[in-house]
């Protein structure tokens, strides 16, 4: 994907229906299974260079600094809410 059509990808929050067909048997459920989502975004966004932080097995922090395109302040508002995606 080139770099500028992944800048232009915004986030929307899925159907429930929808959600539970890509999502059947895939659970976030550990500090490494959010480093790699992490990661992927990353990787996603274009990033050439990528840092990881990890705090306490990932139990107290986990960061992640990349150089891909980023977000808008509208897309920054829903990221975190369930069944948010830019895919």
């Amino acid at each position: 994907m080139e770099h500028k059509e992944a800048a232009s990808r915004r986030i929307i929050i899925l159907r429930e229906q929808v959600a539970r067909k890509i999502a059947a048997g895939e659970v976030i459920d550990r500090p490494f299974s959010v480093v790699r989502e992490l990661l992927d975004n990353a990787i996603d966004a274009g990033s050439r260079n990528i840092e990881v932080y990890i705090e306490d097995g990932g139990l107290t922090r986990i960061r992640i600094i990349d150089d891909g395109h980023g977000m808008g302040r509208e897309d920054l508002a829903i990221c975190c809410q369930r069944h948010a995606t830019s895919k």
